[in-house]
Order: C-alpha cells, then structure tokens, then sequence
C-alpha cells in the first residue's frame, strides 16, 4: 500500500475539512487551536510533504529557510498572502495555493452588515436593550444615516467588490468605483470608473474598502483623504487593516466629520487600537468575513483540493507560487 503524504495542519478547522484530511493524508492534526510557534511549527513539519496553514502562522524568509528539506508545499487557509513570503518560498521550490473565490459572498455579506450597522446606529441601540437603557421610542432617538440611494464608493474592484456592488443595487446605491484598471461594461453593471481615487472619494456617502494590502494601499485612508469625503460620510472596511490610518479615522468619527465607521479588519490584530472600544459611532467585529460554516468548509476543501493535485504531479488550481 502507497505511504499518505504527511501533511501538518496547524490549526483546528471546520470538523468536515479536518475528516477530508485525516482521509487523505497522513494529517498531523492539532489537539488545540492555540496558534503555533516557529519553533513549534519547525518542530511539528518535520518528515511532512506539506503545511496546510492559516494567516496565523507567519512565514518569514528564515522561517522558509528553516523548514525540514521534505516540505514542498504550503496550503493556506486564506485568500491573502501576506503572511507568506513568496519569493523565499518560490527560491526554496515550495508552491504555495491560497483560497480565492469561496469567500467572495460571506464577506459581501459582512460589508452590508457593517454599512447598516454603522450607518443604523446597531451597536448604540443593542447595547441600551442590553443595559436596560431604553425606556421607550421617542421621534428622535438613535436616529442615523439613511442608506439607500446614496452613493457608494469601492476602493478595489475584484471578487469581492463586484459582489459589494451587485448587493448595494438592492438598495438603490449608486456605485462609484476605482480599481487599477477599468471594467469591461458587462462587469460595470453602470458604475462609474474613476482613474483617481480621490475623484471618487470626494462622491462618496459610503466607502466600502475592498482593496488588497499592498504599497500602495498602505494607509491609504488618511487624514488628507478623510477630509476629501462628504461630511457625515460612512467608512467601512473589510479588506485589510493597515489600509485604514487609525488615527486618523478616530480623529474624524470624534469630530463628526464621518458619521460613523464598521470595521471587520484591523492593523496588528487581535490587539486593536484601544481607541475604537471607546468610540460610539463604530460598529466593530472581529474578523467575521468569511465565518460561515459553509464558507470555511469550502476554504478546506479548496486547500485539499490543490493538495491533491501536488501528491498527484498536477499543477493545483490555485497555485501562487
């Protein structure tokens, strides 16, 4: 009987995705879901064909470096890469496949969710029910920003934006986009194409940030750039973190420059910046874009799938590197 591949999973996945892998593979699979060390991760690769890993886990060029001569393949559980570092990856021989497409709704979904949310004033109001605060409707409490027919402004045109732009039709918004290159019309659906970002950020009553971590994108929402806004305009972001200046937004959601914020994602997270726990105007969740069971399977299964193709000599379908 042909030997399983060895592959270690470093963290604890949906209970589906971890049986798929105790099938196929010789899986090292992980009693807890603490996020592994270096060391640890160094330690637990040895003897493996390959990694299945999450963002949690951090390959640096030295940890790249390090791992045992018998690893050829990373597998990560995510659409984003940045926690893999692909040229040292690609110099070592180990193909890397991340997860794109599966996620595209969920996260749509929570862009929606935080937009109504922020704009509806959710966390205010839950937290008066929850506090016994609330002694009754009155004509103007709470009250918020009205969502629909306004102008929508997406900084990223991909998957996910598209899928932000297909939802807010429902509402009636009306979709500004800027993206590095202009959709074909079939894709547009009739939004309006800015070459500069901050022509469409000057029409936008809502910002959803939908863009990947890059250079470019670095805190691309700063100060200047909040000034550029409408006054009383709603910030939302579930793409990366460190597209957004911290403090910057905290400076304009206190002064009352931007209505409100709903944010997913976070620089250096879990450790947030404190300022937002204080802040009424900003709904917050904790990284929930992709967090249906229905998603998360498909996120497994998709790292089993390019896999199997690796331990079969095929090219995976979602090779990075």
């Amino acid at each position: 009987m042909t030997a399983k591949p060895k592959v270690l999973v470093t963290r604890k996945l949906p209970e589906a995705v971890l049986a798929r892998c105790a099938e196929s593979y010789d899986a090292r699979l992980r009693p807890d879901d603490k996020v592994m060390s270096a060391a640890e991760m160094l330690r637990e690769a040895e003897g493996c064909d390959a990694i299945l890993c999450c963002s949690s886990e951090k390959f640096t060029p030295a940890v790249i470096a390090d791992l045992p001569a018998s690893v050829r393949a990373i597998a990560t559980f995510s659409v984003g890469l940045e926690h893999i570092d692909l040229e040292a990856a690609k110099a070592r021989g180990i193909t890397v496949t991340n997860t794109p497409d599966v996620l595209t709704d969920s996260t749509a979904d929570i862009t929606l969710l935080l937009m109504l949310g922020a704009a509806r004033r959710a966390y205010e109001g839950e937290r008066m029910l929850r506090e016994n605060a609330w002694h009754g409707w009155y004509p103007t409490q709470l009250l918020g920003v009205h969502v629909s027919g306004k102008r929508l402004g997406i900084l990223g045109m991909g998957r996910i934006g598209r899928a932000v732009a297909q939802r807010g039709r429902g509402f009636a918004l009306q979709t500004h986009y800027h993206t590095r290159s202009r959709l074909s019309p079939e894709l547009e659906h009739g939004a309006t194409y800015h070459a500069n970002a901050e022509d469409m950020l000057a029409v936008s009553e809502f910002l959803a940030l939908n863009a990947p971590a890059t250079p470019e994108t670095h805190k691309f929402l700063n100060a200047q750039r909040i000034a550029m806004l409408p006054d009383r305009a709603v910030v939302v972001n579930t793409a990366r973190g460190t597209l957004v200046d911290d403090e910057a937004l905290q400076a304009a959601l206190k002064s009352g420059k931007l209505a409100a914020a709903g944010l997913d994602v976070f620089e250096g997270e879990p450790n947030i910046h404190p300022g937002y726990r204080f802040l009424e105007n900003v709904f917050i969740l904790p990284h929930l874009g992709s967090a249906t069971l229905e998603t998360r399977n498909a996120m497994g299964f998709k790292c089993c799938d390019n896999l199997d193709a690796i331990f079969a000599g095929r090219e995976p379908p979602d090779q990075v590197v």
